[in-house]
């Protein structure tokens, strides 16, 4: 019996090697569950958050990320697809509001607009991005594709740019400072929505008391590297009968 056990490994290996076949087979890779769940109404001002409140705003909406069946993340706005598996969504933070001194019974909770995610569906991977010269209360982003425009403050708080990031990328597409803009006495909202234009590839600012200026951007190939879990994932256009 102990020589037929081992004819029949011998046999399988050999038979891996010819046809290219692993000898062990691969676990099965997990498949997992991503999703946005419904819209709840949080209470919420500008004086509690200094994440870009609108004017006359007194409630956000925020949405639970929910991975495989559990919350994940609180986040606020809507989600862009990056590509069909990969979406970026802002996060809604819940800060602790109370004093040093107050009772925990009357501890404070007060929300904001958070930086923001890139999620994997297929992975179930939540990624927080970081952006160049992004400031939660004043940059308003604008996705598409895998870039993202908006105005950004640098370090010194002292100058407002026009930003263009391309996700996984470290320095900005573009940045370009938007003259004439005193921080200190500014106006809410800084800048406005940019606005997005493909042919050719066109990003316009909305800086608040001046005029709109557009920059072209010079379109790279894109660089988000997705991970394939334990095995190639192929594109449903790829897949052949």
């Amino acid at each position: 019996m102990q020589g037929a056990s081992k004819f029949g490994e011998i046999a399988l290996v050999v038979a891996a090697l010819i046809t290219g076949v692993p000898a062990v087979q691969a676990n099965p890779r997990k498949v997992h569950v991503v999703g946005l769940g419904a819209v709840k109404r949080v209470p919420y001002s500008k004086l509690g958050d200094p994440a870009g409140a609108a004017t006359g705003e007194s409630a956000l909406k925020i949405r639970p990320l929910i991975v495989d069946g559990q919350v994940k993340e609180w986040t606020a706005g809507d989600a862009h697809d990056v590509t069909d598996r990969s979406m970026v969504v802002r996060r809604a933070l819940r800060l602790n509001d109370s004093l040093p001194g107050e009772k925990q019974t009357d501890k404070h909770w007060v929300w904001q607009r958070g930086p923001w995610l890139m999620v994997d569906r297929v992975t179930g991977h939540v990624l927080a991005l970081k952006l160049p010269d992004y400031d939660p209360g004043v940059s308003q982003v604008s996705w598409f594709r895998d870039y993202g425009a908006y105005c950004g403050i640098t370090a010194s708080g002292k100058s407002l740019y026009a930003v263009v990031a391309q996700l996984t990328v470290r320095k900005p597409v573009l940045a370009k400072k938007l003259e004439g803009i005193d921080l200190e006495t500014r106006q809410q909202p800084v800048c406005g929505p940019p606005e997005w234009q493909r042919e050719p590839l066109r990003a316009t600012f909305y800086p608040t008391g001046k005029d709109a200026v557009s920059f072209d951007v010079i379109a790279g190939s894109a660089v988000l590297v997705e991970e394939t879990g334990d095995e190639a994932v192929v594109p449903d256009a790829a897949k052949t009968n």
